[in-house]
């Protein structure tokens, strides 16, 4: 196991042991962003070089998750506990509805306490069916209709309470 491997908090089968879920580090970067560039299409206002600072801020700080499939990067979370958000998360093509989507927000969420929010697609774009789907089987709720980087969205919340910060 590697080290910086985060093992599931219970003994039980969850979806977290079907995939190896890793605290993402500066080694893993070069993978990260290969991914990330794969699916930039998905992403409006994608700018590689501010991404990937980002990236490696949230990497310091220990809110950068990702999963291997057969030592292969399959998906990828960013989040901040300070914002109470999912910032950024993607699943490679030929790794998509193997659950590595769900195992990530899983994990996110038992790192974090309070409300925590993502912005995705609204209702009417085709690229919206999937992750719109996926938050409310997490128990996001729609929320208010934004802009982000020029393009049409919508902010999903999921309400669990105060967060100790």
């Amino acid at each position: 196991m590697l080290k910086n491997t985060i093992p599931p908090k219970n003994s039980g089968t969850s979806r977290n042991e079907r995939h190896e879920i890793i605290r993402a580090d500066a080694s893993d970067l070069r993978e990260w962003m290969d991914l990330a560039v794969r699916v930039k299409d998905s992403f409006p206002g994608f700018e590689e070089e501010s991404y990937r600072e980002t990236v490696l801020r949230n990497m310091a700080r220990g809110s950068a998750l990702c999963v291997r499939i057969g030592g292969n990067m399959a998906g990828i979370l960013l989040y901040s506990v300070k914002h109470g958000c999912l910032s950024y998360m993607a699943v490679a093509p030929e790794y998509r509805r193997m659950g590595v989507a769900g195992s990530l927000i899983e994990k996110m969420l038992e790192e974090t306490e309070g409300d925590i929010w993502v912005d995705t697609f609204r209702a009417d774009d085709p690229m919206g069916d999937a992750p719109r789907a996926l938050y409310r089987k997490f128990g996001f709720e729609e929320g208010e209709l934004l802009e982000d980087f020029g393009y049409p969205c919508q902010r999903f919340v999921k309400k669990r309470g105060e967060r100790n910060e």
